[in-house]
């Protein structure tokens, strides 16, 4: 399963060009959103609201954590 995921950039706007570290981003958001995709089915065949399942993995991504925050 491939996307097409967006260019990837630094804070200072210029574009992460390096393959190896695309390619580790690519898959990363083809597992993330695999592992979405199932949970999002899993709700609502357990029949949680379509719109609650929503917002809660917009929530979880809400409160992700930057363990690299810069001062």
């Amino acid at each position: 399963m491939s996307n097409q995921w967006p260019k990837w950039v630094r804070d200072d706007g210029s574009v992460v060009s390096c393959t190896e570290k695309v390619k580790v981003m690519t898959e990363n958001f083809d597992e993330i959103k695999q592992i979405a995709q199932d949970a999002f089915e899993d709700g609502l065949l357990m029949e949680v609201s379509e719109a609650q399942m929503r917002q809660a993995l917009h929530t979880l991504v809400d409160q992700l954590v930057n363990p690299y925050f810069k001062l």
